[in-house]
């Protein structure tokens, strides 16, 4: 992991800062808010341009990896979610919708970094990349729509319009450009030319979308800082829950060490940017909702770096992408 990938959290909590300033001191809102999704969506083209679906094989020699993720982060989690919501949020509905975003979303990016620091199989976490995505684009307006409730105030049309942009654009645009460049240039100059540069790009964008949309909302920041607060406890409460339950299967399950830290990393890591562009297209008149989503990821960095570090596999080699 670079120095960069370690101080990401710092980062993004002194974005935040530097946005929160900069809204306070001048009147920079409606022109910075401007800035938030386009930034996003440039930021997640770069993400899934460094995604591999040939890595895909891998998920038919690892069955019960990919069962229980899939059981633990798209059926598990929603349930818990709506739960900490309701009952520790019951009175904050912008706050439940910000909540319910991130946790139902699993990461697609991350995960991979602190699956290879815990010595993981980075093959198999790969591999479950797409599959999270593409589940992920068909499950968000149904997680939003029966578990957000009244305090859900968009439609159904409006919802999926949302999620298409947010995810399916920026999907395709990668997709092209990994077809287009492979063809003509051939996957070691993509490789380096194009997916490499991509990923040194995720950082400083996600940065600027933080900074810009505390800039354009620092006086709701300021106004619901004790409400921001509040999203601590369940945040909390999830991130000390899942890596326990991912543990907790794979010992049923007799998984091996590397596919224990997988499957305990995929299930823990949250895919906040993506959250965060979808809050934005979607609720643009409620940016407690977006706001909220900032905070997710200031507490589950540091904690995905120490549970990579009570997880990590010492008794064996770093697995490789090829061995199941």
């Amino acid at each position: 992991m670079s120095p960069t990938e370690r101080l990401q959290s710092v980062l993004v909590a002194l974005a935040a800062l530097a946005g929160l300033g900069t809204g306070l001191l001048w009147p920079v809102g409606p022109a910075a808010g401007h800035l938030v999704l386009p930034a996003l969506l440039v930021m997640l083209t770069a993400v899934f341009l460094q995604m591999d679906a040939a890595q895909v094989g891998a998920v038919r020699r690892a069955g019960a990896v990919v069962a229980a993720s899939l059981v633990l982060n798209f059926l598990f989690t929603p349930a818990l979610a709506w739960a900490l919501g309701a009952g520790l949020l019951g009175d904050k509905p912008d706050l439940r919708i910000g909540l319910l975003l991130l946790l139902v979303t699993p990461c697609t990016d991350w995960y991979l970094v602190f699956t290879a620091m815990a010595r993981g199989h980075t093959g198999i976490a790969a591999a479950l990349l797409p599959v999270n995505l593409v589940l992920q684009l068909v499950l968000l307006p149904v997680y939003v729509l029966l578990l957000g409730g009244q305090a859900t105030t968009i439609g159904a049309a409006g919802l999926t319009e949302s999620v298409l942009l947010v995810l399916l654009a920026p999907l395709t645009a990668a997709l092209v450009l990994r077809r287009t460049t492979g063809r003509f240039k051939g996957a070691d100059w993509r490789r380096r030319r194009l997916a490499a540069p991509a990923g040194r790009l995720v950082l400083p964008l996600l940065c600027l979308a933080v900074a810009a949309m505390f800039a354009g909302q620092a006086r709701n920041v300021t106004e619901h800082a004790t409400d921001l607060i509040a999203l601590f406890v369940p945040l909390g409460i999830f991130f000390t829950v899942l890596p326990l339950t991912a543990t907790g299967v794979s010992r049923l399950l007799r998984l091996p060490a590397p596919q224990r830290v997988t499957l305990t990393m995929t299930v823990t890591a949250r895919n906040s940017p993506l959250a965060l562009a979808l809050a934005v297209a979607a609720f643009p008149d409620r940016p407690l909702i977006a706001v909220a989503l900032v905070v997710g990821p200031l507490l589950e960095l540091p904690l995905l770096t120490v549970i990579a570090q009570l997880a990590r596999v010492r008794e064996y080699p770093p697995a490789r992408a090829d061995t199941p």
